[in-house]
């Protein structure tokens, strides 16, 4: 179509000014940590914590005392503050393995006709105890599980296969899913390996990236097939009668010779250096173990965070793996990394200073001092680094406000499951931290305890010192970069161009709306795409934006004046 007229004549052009706004794509808290089950180094989106208990557990016992890791209290205060997705990353110890069961056919002796794995590593998910009464696993816990043959059907060649909770028993069955109508064809829809799964994800160092094996997605929460031993294909004659040299595969009826029981799967997390015991060695790991997961979450494309927390992580004792954190969070340029400065054995200010002057980032802020809270498992009184209860604070933030309102203070700021700070900061302290980049955690009487600062650690005094400003840039460039996004390969016109503006100036109308900027102005024409410009199959845009500001410092002037004086204009 002609845009320009050479002779005389009409042009009619058309501007198409109807496209429907998109909505920003909602991204919630990552984590990073030990946890007492689940998918290891592999991250794991969770909506609720119910939906992180099942996969991730709760308590374990070490020694003569039982524990809860930070990653679940972070956790629940992030869900009970109103967080929709936590990403969750667990990270573990030395060697692991999956636990395994081998299930029998129909002769005497049995030889295993099908192998199923637990979906994840560790002993967490093992048990070989022999049978009590009632067919109790002997050590079973709410952590373990087992399996039974429910029921068998060689007629049909199917049978079905029940995933029970490992602290069951016979006469008081936990149930966590039944399979029904299974079968060892691989030639039929219902073949055990496609209908439960057999995919088997691990993460790859080399490549750094997730590899998947297996054929078929997994659809249990908690076993796949391994492998199975003994396929029956093409189970019945031309009569429709099943083949006798294929009906002793089928699994028989109950719990099997092995208990029900998973064997293997060494290499369960135990619990040393809990709490305010933290130091170099934390919750029972080295700060290495932390390395492959902040690797694998530098990729912004398969994993999408607008916080990383990383609870057992200190700034002091941990520099390498914050580090890490940190740069990554900067080439990303879509997240914030919450900082724990120091051990909880650490009370100077001085000390803490020192651990915020070695870092200048807005993409990082550091929260301080530890905090006493009330474990959701336990029940019991626990000291935890400041960043197990941030994820929490964040979450309220955006739902009662937005992103780019201050996680501060007592409307957004309130720490409700916090019983107090360790070290009850003056006005003096909050000041001298705060001129340090140090974001204090306060207790005031009647109102509880209180984030009171919102700097980042970007030590060049900017608007992007500040928190709020430094996660409304977060906010806006995700947004539009989604986008722009659509436009690559886009044929590079003037009906491109509107298209981009008809959706990011809507929104940046909204954002003004709601307060997140004073004022904001996009240019992408003429004047920034010149035809050298477009020649080199680029498309440029300008966005100048004025941030919102928030009100830290309140001066009130309480003037008293003489009776009969007169009040001014």
């Amino acid at each position: 179509m002609a845009e320009t007229l050479v002779s005389p004549g009409v042009l009619a052009r058309e501007n198409d000014q109807s496209f429907i706004t998109q909505q920003p794509v909602q991204v919630g808290a990552a984590i990073v940590g030990p946890t007492v089950k689940g998918p290891v180094e592999i991250p794991t989106i969770v909506t609720s914590y119910s939906d992180y208990q099942n996969r991730f557990g709760t308590t374990f016992e070490s020694g003569s005392d039982t524990y809860t890791y930070l990653t679940s209290i972070a956790a629940y205060n992030y869900f009970q503050n109103g967080g929709n997705t936590l990403l969750v990353a667990r990270v573990v110890t030395g060697s692991w393995d999956y636990a395994s069961a081998s299930i029998g056919g129909q002769e005497t002796p049995t030889t295993s006709s099908l192998t199923i794995e637990t979906l994840y590593q560790g002993a967490s998910f093992n048990n070989t105890s022999s049978l009590l009464s009632c067919s109790a696993l002997d050590s079973g816990s709410v952590n373990n599980i087992r399996w039974e043959i429910a029921s068998s059907d060689t007629a049909n060649g199917t049978f079905s296969l029940v995933v029970r909770q490992g602290n069951d028993n016979q006469d008081s069955k936990s149930v966590l899913e039944t399979w029904t109508n299974l079968s060892l064809d691989p030639n039929q829809s219902n073949y055990v390996a496609a209908v439960i799964g057999d995919q088997k994800l691990s993460y790859n160092s080399t490549g750094n990236y997730i590899a998947v094996s297996g054929s078929y997605a997994n659809a249990s929460r908690y076993i796949r097939v391994a492998s199975v031993d003994r396929p029956t294909p093409n189970y019945f004659d031309n009569a429709g009668i099943a083949k006798a040299q294929y009906t002793s595969s089928i699994p028989s009826v109950g719990s099997g010779s092995y208990g029900g029981s998973f064997s293997g799967g060494s290499g369960v997390n135990q619990g040393q250096n809990m709490y305010e015991n933290i130091s170099t060695t934390t919750q029972g790991l080295t700060a290495g173990c932390y390395d492959n997961m902040l690797d694998l979450l530098s990729n912004a494309d398969d994993y999408r965070f607008n916080i990383l927390l990383l609870p057992g992580l200190l700034n002091s004792t941990h520099t390498s793996q914050i580090t890490t954190a940190i740069s990554n969070a900067q080439s990303r340029g879509d997240n914030m990394v919450v900082v724990d400065p120091v051990a909880y054995s650490v009370d100077s200010n001085t000390t803490v200073l020192t651990e915020a002057s070695s870092r200048n980032t807005s993409y990082a802020a550091m929260y301080w001092p530890w905090l006493q809270t009330i474990d959701p498992d336990l029940g019991k009184q626990v000291w935890v680094p400041a960043s197990t209860m941030m994820g929490g604070v964040f979450a309220f933030n955006d739902n009662a406000g937005e992103p780019w309102f201050a996680p501060a203070g007592i409307n957004r700021g309130g720490m409700g499951t916090v019983i107090r700070t360790k070290k009850r900061l003056t006005q003096s302290d909050r000041d001298t931290l705060y001129q340090g980049n140090i974001n204090p955690i306060a207790q005031f009487p009647g109102t509880g305890v209180v984030v009171y600062g919102q700097k980042t650690l970007q030590k060049q005094a900017s608007a992007l010192d500040r928190v709020n400003v430094r996660r409304l840039l977060i906010s806006l460039k995700s947004y539009i970069s989604q986008v722009a996004l659509n436009l690559i390969f886009e044929q590079n016109t003037a009906a491109t161009r509107n298209n981009f503006l008809a959706q990011v100036n809507p929104y940046l109308e909204s954002v003004q709306q709601r307060q997140g900027l004073y004022a904001f102005k996009v240019v992408m024409d003429d004047s920034n795409n010149t035809p050298d410009v477009i020649d080199r199959n680029q498309l440029v845009g300008a966005i100048y934006l004025q941030p919102t500001k928030t009100a830290e410092f309140i001066y009130l002037d309480f003037n008293i004046l003489p009776t009969g004086a007169t009040f001014p204009a």
